[in-house]
Order: C-alpha cells, then sequence, then structure tokens
C-alpha cells in the first residue's frame, strides 16, 4: 500500500496540469469531478486535478476516459456546426441574377482602377477642397409643397434637383433658381425617397403604398416596382444605373433591374425594417441599416453578408459610403454618427454629431473630403474627413431636417437640406479667398 501512494506521488508530480484557474475547473468538470469545494483553494485544487490524473492513469482508467471526452466533443460540435448550417439557407437564384453578378463583378474591377488612379491624381488637391467644406451661405430657399418634404436627391450634372413629399408627390425643380419645371403624381400613399439615376435623368421614389416608381424629368411614369409587403423607406441607385435597390418595413431589401423592371434579389437579414441603403462607388458591395441598430454589408458578386456593424444601441437611420472606398458612415437615433474602417472591421470614430436624431448621412463624392449629416435639431453640419472635425454648422432650418444631398460637380460643391418647415434650400460653397487657401487647417 505505501509503495502504491508512493508511486501516485510520484506520477502526480511528473503530470503537467493546467495553471490557469479556468481551465483547471473545465478538466474537473470533463472528468466528472465537483469544480470545487467548500473552502478550496486555487492551488489546492489544481493538485486535486493532478492526483485525480494520476490515479486515473495508475488504473488505466484515463485513456478510455479521455478518449470517451474527445468522442463527445467531436459530436458537439457537429451537432453545432449542423445547426450553424440549418441556420444558414441559400435560395436557388434567378439567371438573371447570376448574369448581374458578373457583370457587377467586372464592372467593379473597372471602377477600383480609376477610383485608385483618381486618388492618386488628387492627392495633393486636398487642401482647397477641406477649405471649400467650411465656406458653406445659404443660396436660395423655395417652398417645396403643402405637406412636409421627405427626401432629396441631385441630378448626375447638377442641373436639376428631385423632391419628395408626405403628400405623396415628386418634383423637379431647375438649379440654381429653383423652379419647379413638372411634378411627379402617381403614388397612392406618402413619397418616402427619391433619387436621380447616376448615369441618366431618371428618376426613381420610393413610398408607404409599398411600391417604387421610375420617372423621366418630363414627369412621365415610366415603370412600377411592386413586390414588397410593407412601406418602403429608402432607395438608392447602383453606380452602372442598371439596378435600383430598395429598402423596406418587412425587413428586406430588394434589387431590381432597371431594363426589364424586373426583381433580381430579395434580401433578408434584418431582424427589424430596413430604412437605409446604399451601394459601395465600386459597385461591388451594397450596405443596409435598420431599426434592428445594426449594419450589414453585403458582396453582390456573391450575395453573402460580409460584415455585421453593431456598435448602434439605437436604430441606423442613415448609411453611406465614402468615395475613397473603405469607409462607411451610419447615424441614428442615438444621435451619434460613426465611421467604419471596412479594412479594420470597426469603428474608428464616434462623432457625437447632434442634439437628436441624425436622418441622414452623406460624403462629398469627389474624393470624400467632407462629410454632412441631417438631423432633427433643426441643423446640418460638415465634418472633415481627414479627422471629422466640425468645420461648419447649417442653420435655417425651422424643423427636422429630414434629407440631404450633395452635387457631383467637385468643384462648387452644394447641399440641398429637406424640412418639415416644407421648404427646399440650396447651400452653396462661396468662393475661397487667398487666405483660406494658404491657411492650414488643423
Amino acid at each position: 500500500m505505501a509503495s502504491y501512494d508512493l508511486s501516485m506521488n510520484r506520477r502526480a508530480t511528473a503530470l503537467a496540469v493546467p495553471t490557469n484557474d479556468i481551465a483547471v475547473r473545465t478538466r474537473l468538470s470533463l472528468l466528472g469531478e465537483p469544480i470545487t469545494l467548500f473552502g478550496e483553494r486555487q492551488m489546492e485544487r489544481r493538485d486535486r486535478l493532478r492526483t485525480l490524473i494520476a490515479k486515473l492513469d495508475a488504473d488505466g482508467q484515463l485513456e478510455t476516459l479521455i478518449n470517451a471526452h474527445e468522442q463527445e466533443l467531436e459530436e458537439t460540435t457537429t451537432m453545432a456546426a449542423t445547426a450553424k448550417e440549418a441556420d444558414e439557407f441559400y435560395t436557388v437564384g434567378s439567371k438573371q441574377l447570376l448574369e448581374a453578378r458578373k457583370f457587377i463583378a467586372k464592372f467593379s474591377i473597372r471602377r477600383a482602377s480609376n477610383r485608385l488612379q483618381r486618388a492618386k491624381s488628387m492627392r495633393d488637391d486636398t487642401l482647397p477642397a477641406l477649405n471649400r467644406a467650411a465656406t458653406f451661405v445659404l443660396d436660395a430657399s423655395e417652398i417645396g409643397g403643402d405637406r412636409p418634404l421627405t427626401g432629396c436627391s441631385f441630378s448626375k450634372d447638377g442641373n436639376f434637383i428631385a423632391t419628395c413629399s408626405l403628400n405623396g408627390n415628386g418634383g423637379i425643380w431647375n438649379m440654381p433658381q429653383l423652379t419647379k419645371t413638372c411634378t411627379l403624381k402617381g403614388h397612392t400613399n406618402y413619397a418616402t425617397d427619391i433619387a436621380f439615376s447616376p448615369v441618366t435623368d431618371i428618376v426613381a421614389t420610393a413610398s408607404a403604398d409599398q411600391t417604387a416608381c421610375l420617372w423621366d424629368v418630363k414627369g412621365t411614369l415610366l415603370t412600377t416596382f411592386t413586390g414588397h409587403a410593407d412601406r418602403l423607406t429608402r432607395i438608392a441607385f447602383h453606380p452602372s444605373g442598371d439596378y435600383l435597390a430598395t429598402a423596406s418595413f418587412d425587413n428586406t431589401w430588394r434589387m431590381w433591374d432597371i431594363n426589364t423592371a424586373t426583381e433580381l434579389l430579395l434580401q433578408e437579414g434584418h431582424s427589424r425594417g430596413v430604412y437605409g441603403i446604399c451601394f459601395h462607388p465600386d459597385g461591388s458591395l451594397a450596405a443596409s441599416c435598420g431599426l434592428d441598430s445594426r449594419a450589414l454589408v453585403w458582396d453582390l458578386r456573391t450575395g453573402k453578408n460580409v460584415l455585421a456593424l453593431e456598435e448602434h444601441v439605437k436604430p441606423i437611420l442613415g448609411i453611406d459610403f465614402s468615395p475613397n472606398g473603405y469607409q462607411l458612415a451610419t447615424g441614428g437615433e442615438d444621435n451619434t454618427c460613426r465611421i467604419w474602417d471596412l479594412r479594420k472591421k470597426t469603428s474608428v470614430y464616434i462623432i457625437p454629431a447632434h442634439l437628436n436624431l441624425i436622418s441622414k448621412v452623406k460624403f462629398e463624392p469627389q474624393q470624400g473630403y467632407y462629410l454632412v449629416t441631417g438631423s432633427y435639431d433643426m441643423t446640418a453640419k460638415i465634418w472633415l474627413s481627414r479627422d471629422f472635425k466640425l468645420v461648419r454648422t447649417l442653420f435655417g432650418h425651422e424643423a427636422k431636417v429630414t434629407s440631404l444631398d450633395i452635387s457631383g460637380d467637385g468643384q462648387h460643391i452644394s447641399t440641398v437640406l429637406y424640412s418639415y418647415d416644407r421648404t427646399v434650400k440650396l447651400w452653396r460653397s462661396s468662393k475661397v479667398s487667398p487666405e483660406e487657401k494658404s491657411m492650414d487647417i488643423d
């Protein structure tokens, strides 16, 4: 008996056991032993584990027990993997969707190459653009209708502005006089958003009547898209101009073929209503946000969700990719704007931007030199994208700012703000003085 105890002590001393107390508790649990005894300290618990393993080893039971635990662990892992596979499901796509994915892949490669070349050529031209961000002044203001305005968009050439309203109608306005040229009538409920195509003078509108419509600048209805089961929120054109994305309170967003007026993609993933949708400037990705306080990034070439951004604590209402290709801005009901770095997969800036919810965020469309945020605190603010420092607050609204847009000329940047005072306001970047050109923005 004494020799057996001595042999056990030698075995126990020679055994390697974990030094981490959590690992020791886990090992005891796997061996079917209590993870702790009354009054037992960490070193005593580790010695108990060593003695227990030595006894099992001496009795020839250790290898059998280890094999049983390994089999149990393998079965548990297999069950977890099966459950995960059950959560992931795929719907067989149409031939049109396959062709669209191929087109988007080729299109995005060309756009990415052009973006990189443009970024290199414009690297030394950042200071004038940064200086212009601080010089916006109110240039024009017009009553937009008899009901509050909900959306706005510049045409690709900056000659027109499109607006939509709670009366269900849209409007096309000449620039820069803000004279109305036509009215878009066709929805049976209030309009929620409006967007110009980045390629042609086609306008898309979204409505609470669960439909989206396409119009020309003369006010002629071209196409109506139906299929959503709840009201639409935001819409966005793909950079190619061939596809339109619609977000809805039915917890989905959809992508439509403009040329054939067919639905290509019905994308689930949000647990509550989808409020915002936007496309990457290369056209390869789409980003959606919603009332579940999440922003999801989707690869349009494969259909997979590649990134989930979950640091907002309240619903996200605004989302936009930067033209630099690697930043994404989100804003919502927590009054903050977050800047996400897609390369690091995390937020790199948290801007306590406003005193009320943020309704829309928009990057300057050339190189993303600055970011504009609109809020229910009756202001819009301009932030430098270099360090997201506030350089201008646009006052002049008597109520909530519900939407905004930025023209795409790159030289004289204009912003259009729509608010519940029923006005459309045009803000113009004033001429940069020589003093401003020479100043250094810290």
